[in-house]
């Protein structure tokens, strides 16, 4: 099969791989019709590189047409149209029945101390073959794929496997009060969706912030209050211009959607450029205990919310020794909460959203489609946020 392969920093190819076949009996094998390209696979694109393996197959995003199932799978049969989670859980366990799969008992990857197995995600998550790929393996296939109708384009559901899910768990940890206000950081796809999600579930106000044009613009036209971070100074002329419009408190909740990516902290972008050039056996124990995020947004949000407001951080930190506001934290006894999303706790409650009506807007959310064979530049075209690029899905 071809598939999308990591090679180094900056580097992925199109590559002819072994097609995957059934392993377990609670395996299913996936004919993939659409997979997303995410802003979390830009992380392993640049600055996740000293867990990544050359020929590592990327991808998290899938949805496609069963090809066949091990012998423990009773739901599942070829033919079905199914969208698989980005993250690989039993179902059964104690975290999953707890409504937690990211941490899942079954496929937690306890010898790098880290929660469920995900698909095409680093060794520090079991380095599983992802789905930018003609074909996908799928482990614990008797829970995870979600069996979807047909008739709708992909367009219409292949959100469920991650972008869906991550920005309604953002919106949900973020306990935004009917009527009340949310600022999200970042508006990529994951704070382009929790924005639309946050309006579904009754926000009264939604601020967006970014610095790209095209994706303020796209925010804006959805009724979303936008603040472009070129017209500021500092942070605390943005922070006063959203306080100025919340009574001079700040919003009731905060959303992180920018993660280490966010710009400023060139002490930790040196670091982070460091590691990724060392030799491998140097660059992953350095990375593993002295990694250093930017937090230039995850400061803005502490900031930004009012005093007992709530943080939810969506985008992707992995630092292990990131200084944090501790004092500031507690003085304004702010709550935080984060984590992967728990794609199969919300499915059910997102699914009715995906109707005729489409009040989420997936189906033109997709900004860019482009084959398998064109996934390199799209890499390149995302990670420099060219060509008002927000959401790009493959076709293999």
């Amino acid at each position: 099969m071809r598939a999308l392969t990591w090679q180094g920093k900056r580097d992925v190819r199109v590559e002819t791989m072994p097609d995957p076949r059934i392993e377990e009996p609670t395996d299913a094998i996936i004919r993939i019709t659409s997979t997303g390209l995410c802003g979390s696979d830009l992380h392993l694109y640049e600055v996740l590189t000293p867990f990544m393996t050359p020929g590592d197959i990327l991808g998290h995003e899938p949805m496609g047409i069963v090809e066949e199932v091990g012998a423990a799978v009773p739901d599942l049969q070829a033919g079905d149209r199914v969208v698989v989670p980005f993250q690989i859980a039993c179902g059964n366990c104690w975290m999953c029945l707890t409504g937690l799969p990211t941490q899942c008992e079954t496929t937690q990857v306890s010898a790098e101390g880290m929660g469920a197995a995900l698909f095409g995600y680093t060794r520090l998550y079991g380095a599983v073959p992802g789905a930018q790929a003609e074909y996908l393996r799928v482990p614990q296939a008797q829970y995870g794929p979600i069996k979807v109708p047909e008739g709708p384009s992909d367009d219409r559901f292949v959100y469920l496997s991650d972008v869906l899910p991550t920005a309604w768990q953002a919106v949900e940890y973020a306990g935004v009060p009917r009527g009340g206000s949310v600022a999200v950081l970042g508006l990529g796809p994951i704070g382009d969706m929790a924005c639309r999600v946050a309006q579904v579930q009754g926000a009264g106000t939604v601020f967006g912030v970014d610095l790209v044009p095209e994706r303020l613009e796209r925010a804006k036209e959805r009724g979303v209050e936008t603040f472009d971070l070129r017209s500021f100074d500092d942070e605390k002329e943005l922070v006063t211009a959203i306080r100025d419009r919340t009574d001079g408190r700040g919003p009731d909740a905060v959303i992180d959607a920018v993660g280490t990516e966010a710009h400023g902290g060139a002490a930790a972008r040196m670091v982070q450029n460091v590691s990724a050039l060392l030799p491998r056996k140097l660059s992953g124990p350095m990375a593993e205990r002295f990694s250093v995020d930017r937090l230039a947004a995850l400061h803005t949000a502490i900031e930004l919310v009012r005093r007992g407001g709530t943080i939810s951080v969506v985008g992707v930190y992995g630092g292990m020794a990131d200084p944090m506001p501790m004092l500031t934290l507690f003085d304004k006894q702010i709550q935080l909460r984060m984590g992967q999303a728990n794609v199969r706790r919300w499915s059910d409650d997102i699914i009715p959203h995906l109707t005729d009506e489409d009040r989420l807007g997936v189906d033109d959310f997709a900004t860019h489609h482009v084959t398998l064979e064109e996934g390199p530049e799209a890499y390149a075209m995302f990670q420099e946020k060219r060509d008002g690029a927000v959401k790009v899905l493959m076709r293999p």
